[in-house]
């Protein structure tokens, strides 16, 4: 459907859990206090809402979290919105540190494409980032799902004086493998307001200083605000994801359902139609659609015109990344 400035709004991003088995810095590091599993939508009324957005026009679903192999189930969860009318594609983004033994489960399940978080190549620094010794388990998921044929994106976020120096070896990635490596702004949600990101506008011009052969790519990768560009002879593309110093919202065709339930129509503002009254409300199916529609329908319609990460003090949201789903 479009929301009220004529955006066709056709993509939702699903959080299935708040809880991870990473701890990175500026998501979820240690201590962060979890809701009680009572208070997260069940994997029935997680398809009952999204075959309610489905009549609305969404048809991609972003399964995230968290970590949303952390949750036992997902990949039946995954097959089920498969079979939702209406739901044409059904990808997910991962940390990477289960998916290789989740794998064949997914595949399975008719997972569309996958998003791979990695933000260093160096073991020590993934420790130091994320709060755990994974890196090497991140590495084989990356192979394995390439090997069965999936189609994969890694997501990268740059910290400076953390791992800034490391775009060029997470870049050539994207040089012998068919996969896109995106690099994201740091965007001023949660914990991320206290780490200093890099600008993908002084990123690109690095980029093309090394590589002079580098071209725009108007090509679609994805669902998603990612800008591309390509270098001759590499197998892969390089994405630029930039709320701050590249603001899409006059395209942005997203919302996003956290795991308890909340609609967010904008990541930058704490604005949520909380479903979950509705879902529990005890009446049949046929009358919690309809309820469950007419939310739908006007957290879309009403939809902010766009985000103000550029003014840190209009920011409004002041949960983590992890409650809200990545």
């Amino acid at each position: 459907m479009l929301d009220q400035y004529g955006r066709t709004i056709n993509y939702m991003r699903v959080s299935v859990t708040d809880r991870c088995n990473l701890r990175c810095r500026y998501c979820m590091p240690d201590g962060v206090a979890l809701v009680p599993m009572k208070a997260i939508l069940t994997y029935e009324e997680i398809r009952e809402v999204c075959e309610a957005a489905a009549g609305l026009g969404i048809s991609r679903i972003k399964i995230t979290g968290g970590e949303p192999l952390a949750r036992l189930g997902c990949a039946d969860l995954i097959a089920s919105l498969k079979e939702v009318p209406g739901i044409e594609q059904v990808t997910m983004t991962t940390n990477g540190v289960l998916l290789e033994q989740y794998l064949p489960a997914l595949m399975a399940a008719g997972l569309d494409a996958v998003n791979i978080s990695l933000d260093t190549l160096d073991r020590t620094r993934f420790e130091a980032i994320a709060g755990r010794d994974e890196l090497t388990r991140v590495l084989h998921s990356i192979d394995a799902a390439l090997d069965a044929g999936l189609k994969v994106r890694i997501n990268t976020v740059l910290q400076q004086g953390m791992n800034d120096d490391e775009w060029p070896a997470l870049a050539e990635i994207a040089k012998g493998r068919p996969v896109d490596v995106r690099f994201i702004e740091m965007m001023p949600i949660g914990f991320g307001r206290r780490v200093r990101g890099v600008s993908n506008a002084s990123l690109r011009e690095a980029l093309r200083s090394r590589y002079p052969g580098l071209k725009d790519d108007p090509s679609v990768h994805g669902n998603g605000p990612a800008v591309y560009v390509r270098i001759p002879g590499w197998q892969g593309g390089i994405g630029f994801i930039s709320a701050i110093h590249g603001k899409f919202c006059d395209h942005c065709n997203r919302i996003r359902l956290t795991s308890q339930g909340r609609l967010k129509p904008c990541l930058c503002f704490g604005d949520t139609a909380d479903l979950l009254p509705i879902l529990r409300s005890g009446r049949d199916k046929d009358a919690r659609n309809k309820d469950l529609t007419a939310a739908l329908y006007e957290s879309i319609y009403r939809k902010p015109l766009q985000h103000s990460f550029e003014d840190p003090e209009s920011i409004t949201e002041q949960a983590a990344m992890a409650s809200i789903g990545g």
